[in-house]
């Protein structure tokens, strides 16, 4: 089982704002950033036009802001290019002075006509895969070769691209994914994954973590060099005295400090995001009462001598 791979802690949300209050994106982040968060993160759909663009929220916060991470949770790829993402994200990077991660995903399966109606391509899951593969080698190469980038893929074919710009920092690429053969790819070639808890409970990390490390160690590299974070959907509930919730992450803000710091040492999540975060009390209170308290229990533990597994 993957144990803590001894990362800092990073804490956020992942918002969702609505095109009818497109200021809510900014002021929450500007809390965010106020109350001593580490990420910000938006998702992204371009298929529904409810929501705004999030690269373009995406630099709207980074003008907003002066410490805080940003990231897509995750972008779309059969609707961005993976020469247009390269670009946007180092572009955002450079702007940020180093603060910008590119979350990257396939696009959900239940909404490819939505995809196909836009003018992007229709992917079995097969090819989801692969094409995000391809993805990943040309934004890097795009980002740290010295000369013209050519490739010959089954979904992008690049003829003599000129590189570049090159980001300000050594960005990173995290991966959603929950199949094993998406999970693969995470071990093989992500920077780093971000899984919601809606859609894969806690209970389901160790087997997909097994699959990630593995992978990792087929490509020769170490299961610690890819980073874990998790979309995380919780309550706030009074303290019942019982001393437990009902529930993953429904109870008062101890059960959530536990649950997190024992995800974190047992599983090697050190990045949290809120789930759909709207509510600026939730905001304050996952960042005052949680946060600081996950990271004193892993704190002390690496202090004890367990260290990274």
């Amino acid at each position: 089982m993957t144990g803590d791979h001894g990362h800092d802690l990073m804490f956020g949300a992942l918002l969702e704002p609505p095109a009818d209050r497109p200021q809510d994106v900014l002021a929450l982040a500007e809390l965010m950033e106020a109350v001593g968060l580490d990420v910000v993160t938006l998702s992204d759909h371009p298929y529904w036009p409810e929501r705004l663009d999030t690269m373009a929220l995406l630099a709207a916060v980074v003008a907003r802001t002066e410490r805080i991470t940003v990231m897509p949770n995750m972008a779309n790829l059969p609707l961005r290019p993976p020469t247009t993402l390269a670009r946007t994200a180092a572009t955002l990077d450079i702007l940020s002075g180093g603060r910008f991660e590119l979350g990257l995903a396939t696009g959900a399966q239940q909404m490819w006509d939505l995809i196909v109606a836009e003018g992007g391509p229709r992917r079995n899951a097969g090819e989801s895969v692969e094409a995000l593969e391809e993805a990943v080698r040309i934004i890097r190469a795009l980002w740290t070769s010295e000369s013209a980038v050519s490739f010959e893929g089954a979904h992008y074919q690049l003829a003599g691209v000129k590189p570049g710009p090159r980001p300000a920092h050594d960005l990173g690429i995290w991966l959603g994914a929950y199949q094993p053969r998406m999970l693969r790819l995470v071990g093989a070639v992500a920077d780093g994954w971000v899984p919601s808890s809606p859609f894969l409970p806690p209970e389901h990390l160790p087997a997909a973590n097994r699959v990630i490390d593995e992978a990792a160690l087929e490509a020769g590299r170490s299961p610690g060099e890819v980073r874990r974070g998790y979309n995380i959907e919780g309550r706030f509930a009074p303290d019942s005295g019982s001393g437990s919730g009902s529930g993953f992450l429904d109870g008062p803000p101890r059960l959530w400090v536990e649950q997190l710091a024992d995800l974190a040492l047992s599983h090697g999540i050190s990045a949290f995001f809120l789930y759909r975060a709207q509510s600026p009390d939730v905001i304050r209170q996952f960042a005052e009462e949680v946060a600081p308290a996950v990271r004193g229990i892993v704190a002390a533990e690496r202090g004890s001598g367990a260290g990274p597994a």
